[in-house]
């Protein structure tokens, strides 16, 4: 009788296990025929395949569109607010967002990371968006998908750390710019750990901070940030470990240090206000 249905007579079996199993029970295999607890068996035995950050395959990219999505609707949020596509600025949502120095130094904490999902008109928005989209995709598919959120997390804070440390107390900043930038960091350390040309994206943040330092109304400061911390966490993850059965450990623990360390700079800056 087969042995997943005990009504079924059967004279077939199971060239793997050798029990006996009826045709619906079995495979083709290269080697006579296979039951289906034999299959399933084998499937969960075999490692998933890891990328060059020991990150399994996630297929088409989710967080990046759902950043997205979460950008463009607060700032539609922020313009029916302020009745203005232009100065959604002056939305309460904005003001209470936005990163100011002083306010943080004041126990308004939320800013740091709120002011990463704010943005001042739909230029600022697009921009930012597009670039989200290009860059973030690649570094998502090949980071893997908690991987890229550590780095686009510590990004944004990294920005925001520098924002308190260099910028004027009482100023006040907004986008996702330090997140991008760090994003762009990290495509740099990943195209030198895979081997490959990265000419063009050096040039591409050359130019972006060039416009950072000619341009006043651009945040230089988040922008250096994000960049820096964004491209130290993605040599953490892809350096530090490689080989090590403790990898993962070693990167929980790299992008914690990185981490604390955007924390305390936060800290200070708040202090110095």
């Amino acid at each position: 009788m087969c042995a997943r249905h005990p009504d079924r007579p059967t004279g077939l079996r199971c060239t793997r296990c050798d029990r006996p199993a009826c045709p619906e029970c079995l495979r083709p295999a290269s080697v006579g025929q296979h039951c289906v607890d034999c299959l399933a068996q084998s499937s969960r035995a075999v490692p998933r395949a890891r990328n060059v950050a020991g990150a399994s395959r996630t297929g088409r990219p989710v967080l990046v569109p759902g950043l997205i999505v979460a950008n463009v609707a607060i700032f539609a949020l922020t313009v029916a607010m302020a009745g203005s596509l232009n100065a959604n600025y002056d939305s309460w949502l904005f003001r209470a967002g936005a990163l100011v120095p002083a306010a943080v130094g004041q126990g308004e904490i939320w800013r740091i990371l709120t002011s990463g999902f704010l943005h001042i008109g739909p230029l600022h928005l697009a921009f930012n968006m597009f670039a989200l989209w290009i860059i973030g995709r690649e570094v998502e598919a090949v980071l893997g998908r908690a991987r890229f959120l550590a780095v686009y997390g510590v990004s944004l804070l990294g920005g925001s750390a520098a924002v308190m440390l260099l910028s004027n107390p009482m100023g006040f900043t907004a986008g996702a710019s330090g997140a991008v930038f760090g994003l762009m960091g990290a495509l740099v350390v990943l195209l030198r750990r895979l081997r490959m040309p990265a000419g063009q994206v050096l040039t591409l943040i050359a130019v972006n901070v060039g416009i950072s330092l000619v341009i006043p109304a651009v945040s230089w400061q988040g922008h250096f940030g994000g960049l820096v911390f964004g491209a130290a966490v993605t040599a953490a993850l892809l350096y530090l470990g490689a080989g090590s059965p403790n990898r993962r450990r070693v990167q929980a623990a790299a992008v914690t240090g990185l981490t604390l360390v955007t924390v305390a700079l936060i800290a200070l800056g708040a202090v110095l206000t």
